[in-house]
């Protein structure tokens, strides 16, 4: 007889079960009040302050591992105290919590309508996925505005949703706010560009840290949902080679899947910024692409938060 531990399943399960298919139906709503907002926030005025004069590492440094801890303690402490003013709070506090941490939908609404976009005018494809990466969109040819919307959909599905939910899954919903600190803290200040070269130093190691393991995990298990678990050589070979410890193995695993090539030569604040090629086959994107690479989106989060859901029963 199977027996299931309810303190696990109410504490932990089952608000992480109602924020995820929050998530899976509401998105990131707008105009809501969002704590990466306030991650923001205090990592602009903190950069501001600090990022000036000598040892500019350490300050950066400090900053990043002074926020990271504050948003681990503050949640811990707030479900603290939420559980002790009633049980039930504990759970639906953790729920929102979930639901502010993952991005599944709201980033492939994001890849939908880049390729939407670039099928009435370069121009309007352009803007559109200058919402979702880094890079000059000035430019882009629509074969790039494509590739770039492609490669932003892989790596985001481990930054967005596997992470999190993996750091869920190890320290709870303090372990995934303060990871998503981190990533915050990356996408703010952990540029290689003469303004953050040094201050940004730590954070990016940070968040190379945080996503080590969910890089592969996420690279890993496209393969696996998408029948293609023969390519792992391919992900190995183009993984290790990107300029990322991380981004490159699920942008590895969705050019195997995809049979394209991804990377090369974009222009970041002015610069240009040499990525290695992952892949062979150059080769023009269409609509069905998009489609088949959303497909491994879903199921990969599908396959991850069953995990999530499970493991606890078992190591919780």
């Amino acid at each position: 007889m199977l027996f299931i531990d309810t303190r696990i399943l109410s504490y932990k399960v089952t608000p992480f079960l109602f924020g995820w298919l929050a998530d899976r139906l509401l998105g990131d709503p707008q105009g809501w009040l969002h704590p990466v907002v306030g991650f923001g926030k205090a990592i602009a005025y903190g950069e501001k302050r600090l990022n000036r004069g000598s040892d500019r590492i350490i300050k950066g440094g400090l900053l990043a591992v002074g926020l990271v801890i504050g948003v681990y303690l503050l949640t811990y402490w707030v479900l603290y105290f939420v559980g002790l003013l009633h049980p039930s709070l504990f759970g639906v506090f953790t729920a929102i919590g979930v639901f502010f941490c993952l991005a599944g939908k709201t980033l492939i609404a994001e890849v939908k309508a880049v390729f939407e976009a670039v099928e009435r005018s370069t121009e309007e494809g352009r803007r559109q996925v200058a919402r979702i990466v880094g890079r000059d969109t000035s430019n882009l040819t629509p074969q790039e505005i494509r590739t770039a919307a492609l490669e932003t959909l892989a790596e985001n599905l481990s930054d967005g949703v596997i992470a999190p939910m993996f750091w869920f899954l190890l320290l709870g919903l303090p372990g995934m706010m303060a990871y998503k600190m981190v990533n915050t803290l990356d996408s703010m200040i952990g540029y290689k560009n003469e303004r953050f070269l040094e201050f940004g130093r730590i954070a990016a190691r940070m968040d190379d840290f945080a996503n080590y393991v969910p890089a592969r995990i996420t690279a890993f298990l496209m393969l696996a949902v998408s029948g293609n678990w023969n390519k792992r050589d391919f992900v190995f070979t183009y993984g290790h080679a990107h300029a990322s410890p991380n981004s490159g193995y699920p942008e590895a695993a969705l050019a195997a899947i995809l049979n394209c090539r991804f990377g090369g030569t974009h222009d970041y604040f002015g610069k240009p910024v040499v990525k290695p090629y992952i892949g062979t086959n150059e080769r023009n994107f269409t609509i069905e692409d998009m489609w088949q690479a959303i497909r491994i989106n879903n199921n990969t989060e599908l396959a991850m938060g069953a995990l999530v859901s499970i493991f606890p029963f078992f190591f919780g």
